[in-house]
């Protein structure tokens, strides 16, 4: 808090006028993105949260924000001057910004600091992730029922639990609804690259794939399904509408809004506390974007279905039994994998090929 704003809200409490009287300066809100504004996906949808964290509180809030930071020393950096320009809470908003988010709230204690999909903490540093592994295990059911060739492309970013978890969610999906689904991964090793996921998608394309799951955050992939004329796929981070009602059939959508929102109340209240959130369906972080007519009417119900469950608690993609890749057992019949194994995947489930690069 400004030493400004402690006064004012010391001096309005004296007098019984309460906190809301003695905020005279807006809380000033930043945010670090890892991809242009304009992506389409994952930054696209952090700032239309940003946006709407100005809409809800009004002149009570300035937000400010950063785009297009590499991982890596640059982040720092760019979170240090963010935190120089008088922020009183900024998200850094991708995995690899995790260490520099760290290092610089140790350098400013009296600033809160949010860290998206990461798992690190600190009296000053909380982190927050969505389930997207419950996503990927609707989308995967679509595709492995919408796939002719059985063949189905997945192109990965980096080598990290988050991606390795999509993987197998959507391979179990798609291979409990059709056991003849085979999975390519091409790792692109980037959250964003237009054109190295372009590669990637016609790379697979020619491999043979009908589908394409991406975790990346442009829409290249999409543009390459829409060329070939014959390949479907998904929104990813975003709804990727322009691409509806195909190739584009369905699509994940990360909901950052609400969360936005109430850890700006708690900072304004002063309740603000260090946490842990890792949050589905079922809460609406996670949300699945419409399901278009290109999808047969049994499937898309069978979908629905899926998500449902999922948002009631009554079925969890990662339920027994499977093995790992190597074909040793890992969940037991109706077992069902603890968020620690979950948290720290480095492995495939048993029917993937290939191995999960270092």
């Amino acid at each position: 808090m400004h030493r400004r704003t402690l006064l004012a809200a010391t001096a309005a409490l004296a007098l019984g006028t309460g906190w809301a009287a003695a905020q005279d300066d807006p809380v000033k809100v930043g945010f670090i993105y890892v991809g242009p504004v304009g992506d389409g996906g994952w930054t696209y949808e952090h700032d239309q949260a940003r946006q709407a964290v100005e809409e809800h509180f009004g002149d009570a809030v300035e937000t400010v924000y950063q785009e297009s930071v590499p991982e890596g020393a640059d982040a720092e950096r760019a979170i240090t001057q963010m935190a120089l320009g008088g922020a009183d809470l900024i998200f850094t908003t991708s995995f690899g910004f995790m260490d520099p988010t760290m290092n610089v709230a140790e350098r400013f204690p009296d600033v809160k600091f949010e860290h998206a999909t990461g798992y690190k903490t600190a009296e000053n540093v909380s982190n927050y992730g969505a389930r997207f592994y419950e996503g990927r295990a609707v989308i995967g059911h679509i595709a492995g029922k919408m796939t002719e060739t059985n063949k189905i492309g997945y192109i990965a970013s980096f080598p990290i639990p988050e991606v390795i978890r999509g993987i197998n969610a959507s391979y179990i999906a798609a291979k409990k609804a059709n056991p003849d689904v085979e999975f390519s991964v091409v790792w692109a090793y980037t959250w964003i690259d237009p054109a190295k996921e372009a590669d990637a998608a016609q790379a697979l394309i020619e491999q043979g794939a009908d589908v394409i799951l991406q975790h990346t955050d442009s829409t290249a992939p999409l543009a390459l399904a829409e060329q070939a004329g014959n390949v479907i796929g998904f929104g990813q981070a975003s709804d990727m509408a322009e691409y509806k009602p195909s190739p584009r059939v369905s699509s994940i959508i990360d909901n950052w809004a609400p969360y936005y929102i109430d850890r700006v109340q708690a900072v304004m209240d002063g309740t603000w506390e260090s946490q842990s959130v890792w949050h589905g369906i079922d809460e609406g972080m996670v949300e699945i974007g419409e399901m278009t007519d290109a999808i047969p009417e049994d499937v898309r119900a069978e979908a629905q279905d899926i998500a449902d469950q999922i948002a009631a608690g009554e079925y969890h993609p990662f339920t027994g039994p499977i093995n790992r890749q190597d074909g040793t057992p890992w969940l037991a019949e109706g077992e069902v994998a603890d968020d620690e194994t979950l948290l720290g995947m480095d492995f495939y489930v048993e029917g993937l090929t290939g191995e999960i690069p270092n």
